[in-house]
């Protein structure tokens, strides 16, 4: 039971992950819009331009429940993902409309919910005022509750459970046209009344309950922040640290606040549209992300310079042919795990005693020296560039090179002390290329050999019973566990190392892990045409 919750939890990890390149993609829109067109001359066409850059991420921020119920529906779908993921935004459109209209019967509707109504005509006291008010929003031009990205995740939820047990069911010929993922639809409106007025009156208690929550974090200070950047980089290795990130990022739990009279909740979502002010003097403090500069910028790259200083001198071009890729892509791009998986795989020990609370000392540091940034990696630090009077950083120009100092030195005498195995260490670390891989780069196929490798080291098409992908993994789960290869076959195959947990199995690719996502599954379906639908 332990292995099946703990494999649901990772699967739900990884379509969390799944809309949050279109905020990504936000992000970069209003970073690089809004601050170019405040320096083009008023008017000009230039300005236009970048203001529409802007308008575009703003309206990206201001639908968010809508890209998640959409993305998690897709990412939890066992099969035909197009059609659930339209069936989450079909019911997502129904039961906020429901809730709507609900509400409107009970003689709530926008106007009615504001403050001023609230204590003026129905005698509420301030507090209780802003307190029904939050309860309310705008989504889509639909009047509905503010769920925040916890009512995408229940409505998604909902309907995954319904997609993946009717996505091939049959029907009599004649009713054959709403058979398999259209039943979902056509029973939508149904399953929608009754989640809809189940969350009208479940969701006050659910509210209340994670304003509190939201309050312990905003008042346990400086040690929240530290919990958060231990509870991050632990979870990390099972792929559930996103359960603890994006609702701080993406809902109220991480705050709310008005910026240009426009309500944003969750502390990405405010910084971007601190971003997007003119008036904005300043970005968040407490973001929950500044830490993680001091670990791409300074931890790692001493940490990977110290697993190379500890290679053997003969091993030391083979190390950097490794290290270097990984430390590059957690500095320009913000993915740490090739460095991170590095370290762990090497020593467990090494990962949790100094890597893990040196992460959450991080968050600490940056917060109390009042670092007050947008982004984590080199590709977002352009934007911070274009405002510089909203961004708060000198003191980075100190801990970045101190936490690069603390990794080296540490990581240097406990590899030596502890005779760590990192790369270059061990004589059988590196390995010359196999036929497999020969034979691949004459076919001039080398993804498709790849992918027939892989679906071998996992006992074979029959017993593959699905495959997912995150930003680095491939998430399969498979019929039979002991089929699976051991981990010196997956290493041949370019892989950092194996996360096991039953027959729930996480593949360390790398930020590659797209496309051989792809590969796997083209490779997958080549016998089965009708699952492509």
């Amino acid at each position: 039971m332990k292995e099946k919750i703990n494999g649901v939890l990772q699967l739900f990890a990884g379509a969390m992950m799944v809309p949050i390149i279109v905020l990504v993609a936000a992000g970069f829109c209003v970073g690089f819009g809004a601050p170019i067109a405040m320096l083009m001359p008023q008017g000009s066409i230039f300005q236009a331009f970048f203001n529409l850059l802007s308008s575009i991420g703003s309206m990206i921020m201001n639908n968010t429940p809508l890209w998640f119920v959409i993305g998690i529906s897709f990412g939890l779908a066992k099969q035909e993902k197009g059609w659930a993921a339209f069936s989450g935004f079909v019911m997502f459109m129904f039961v906020n409309t429901v809730i709507g209209k609900y509400a409107s019967f009970q003689g709530w509707d926008a106007q009615t919910t504001t403050v001023d109504h609230l204590m003026n005509t129905l005698h509420y006291t301030l507090s209780e005022a802003q307190d029904f008010n939050q309860l309310w929003t705008t989504i889509a031009g639909m009047f509905t509750m503010n769920m925040s990205i916890f009512g995408s995740i229940i409505i998604a939820l909902v309907t995954v459970w319904l997609h993946n047990r009717l996505y091939d069911c049959k029907l009599p010929n004649a009713f054959s046209y709403f058979a398999g993922p259209r039943a979902v639809i056509i029973l939508a409106p149904l399953v929608a009344i009754v989640l809809g007025i189940a969350l009208y009156y479940v969701w006050p208690y659910v509210a209340m309950c994670m304003r509190q929550l939201a309050s312990f974090i905003t008042s346990s200070g400086l040690f929240g922040t530290f919990l958060y950047g231990v509870a991050d980089r632990s979870l990390l290795p099972f792929g559930l640290h996103h359960l603890v990130t994006l609702p701080l990022k993406y809902s109220y739990l991480g705050g709310s606040m008005v910026v240009d009279g426009v309500l944003y909740e969750g502390v990405a979502n405010i910084n971007t549209a601190l971003v997007a002010s003119a008036d904005a003097v300043g970005l968040l403090v407490r973001n929950f992300e500044s830490g993680r500069i001091l670990s791409n910028f300074g931890s790692l790259t001493g940490a990977g310079l110290a697993m190379y200083v500890c290679a053997k001198k003969e091993n030391r071009k083979k190390a950097a042919a490794i290290l270097i890729p990984t430390v590059l892509t957690a500095f320009l791009v913000g993915i740490t795990e090739p460095i991170e998986f590095t370290i762990l795989f090497a020593s467990p020990a090494l990962y949790y005693l100094v890597h893990v609370p040196l992460s959450g000392l991080a968050f600490v540091l940056t917060e109390l020296t009042q670092v007050s940034i947008q982004g984590f990696a080199a590709i977002f630090m352009i934007p911070n560039l274009l405002q510089p009077d909203k961004v708060h950083a000198m003191s980075l120009l100190i801990l970045i090179p101190l936490f690069f100092l603390l990794y080296f030195v540490i990581f240097r005498w406990a590899i030596i002390k502890f005779d760590i195995p990192t790369p270059g260490r061990r004589d059988n670390t590196f390995r010359l290329a196999g036929k497999k891989e020969i034979k691949a780069h004459k076919q001039g196929n080398k993804d498709q050999v790849l992918a027939m490798e892989i679906v071998e080291n996992m006992g074979g098409k029959t017993n593959i019973l699905s495959v997912e992908n995150c930003a680095t993994r491939l998430r399969v789960t498979l019929a039979d566990r002991d089929r699976m290869a051991e981990d010196a076959l997956w290493h041949e195959l370019g892989a950092m190392g194996v996360v096991r947990n039953g027959n729930q199995f996480q593949i360390i690719f790398g930020p590659q892990v797209m496309s051989i996502a792809t590969a796997v599954k083209q490779y997958l379906q080549q016998e089965h045409p009708a699952d492509q639908t």
